[in-house]
């Protein structure tokens, strides 16, 4: 069997997929190839979350604000895509409060004390395995269920290889691979890239409860609501790629979760993910320097929150335009070494 796509997107995390929905809603004919399963974009809190991330990593403020600017990208491109954005802000539980809403609002969010601790309205959230179901039923995209094991590229066009035989060619093909390793046939330099990602395991909770009215997050802790109660999570370990739930994690986090929100529940499903990051913590977004072939990868736990832009970039950049200003920031050349004289 072989296709021949405008954009071959292999990958459909949350990168690959807004990648694929917004080529597809500028006419592009996209086909994702991903093996399917469970991935780290589809068990995540789907939070959008710049302003407790900022605080939470002690975030410069040219960084917090190209977050909220990501974040900002997000209302135009739900309604493009018939998505649910919610809005209701987030809380924050710990301690120092006063300090952390100054610290907030020195970074230009919205941030106010309550009792508990702080609250603000600039944080939202989506529900992720509802949004990956609409994206890859964007027309012009065409979802394949295969597992890519060869690339192959020239001047003119890709030609990807599946382990069962498929073949597809395309001029344009998407990296949105997570923090797998790289695909045999890519350029030496692209591959080194690839596997330089550090993998990052995270492992959360499903838990029957009364869902709270908004993100509610805690040092080390989060608690966000969802269909039929809450998710717990999430744990941040660098280097693992094992996905096997650790239950006494899962009891501990949960016990916390619960006593965070004040409210008796019950523990059902904990799912892991592996993330990838790279060492500044940005994402590597757009053209690889290798002709017809872009990048969407290691957004380390801010994929959804940067969803949009990446888009924005991956798109501008296979269409040849003039990238967005944020792009810079996660140009996939970044850490190249210059040329020599």
């Amino acid at each position: 069997m072989t296709s021949s796509p405008d954009v071959i997107v292999i990958g459909a995390g949350v990168l690959g997929l807004c990648s694929a929905a917004e080529l597809a809603g500028r006419g592009h004919a996209v086909t994702v190839v991903d093996p399917g399963g469970v991935n780290a974009s589809s068990i995540a809190a789907g939070m959008l979350a710049p302003a407790l991330e900022s605080l939470l990593d002690d975030l410069p403020p040219d960084r917090a604000a190209l977050l909220k600017r990501a974040r900002d990208l997000w209302p135009a491109f739900a309604e493009a895509h018939g998505l649910t954005l919610h809005r209701e802000g987030a809380e924050w539980r710990g301690p120092d409060a006063a300090a952390a809403v100054a610290r907030l609002q020195a970074l230009g969010f919205e941030a106010r004390v309550t009792r508990a601790g702080l609250t603000t309205a600039d944080d939202w959230r989506i529900e992720p395995a509802t949004v990956l179901a609409s994206l890859v039923r964007t027309a012009g995209v065409t979802p394949v269920r295969g597992r890519v094991t060869r690339l192959i590229g020239d001047a003119r066009r890709w030609r990807v290889e599946a382990d069962d035989g498929r073949t597809w060619f395309a001029p344009t093909v998407v990296l949105a691979t997570g923090a797998a390793a790289a695909i045999s046939g890519l350029p030496d330099r692209i591959a080194a890239l690839v596997d330089s990602i550090q993998p990052i395991r995270g492992q959360l909770t499903q838990i029957t409860v009364d869902p709270p009215r908004r993100v509610v997050r805690a040092p080390g802790l989060y608690v966000a609501p969802t269909a039929g109660g809450a998710v717990i999570g999430a744990t941040m370990e660098p280097g693992r790629r094992d996905l096997e739930p650790d239950p006494e994690e899962a009891r501990a986090r949960t016990e916390a979760g619960l006593a965070l929100l004040g409210l008796p529940g019950e523990a059902g499903q904990t799912r892991v993910g592996i993330r990838g990051a790279v060492p500044d913590g940005l994402p590597l977004a757009g053209p690889s320097g290798e002709p017809g072939l872009h990048l969407a990868l290691a957004p380390r736990r801010n994929g959804w929150l940067l969803g949009p832009l990446i888009a924005a970039i991956v798109a501008d950049g296979v269409e040849g335009r003039q990238p967005p200003p944020d792009a810079a920031a996660l140009d996939p050349l970044r850490f190249s070494s210059p040329a020599a004289d």
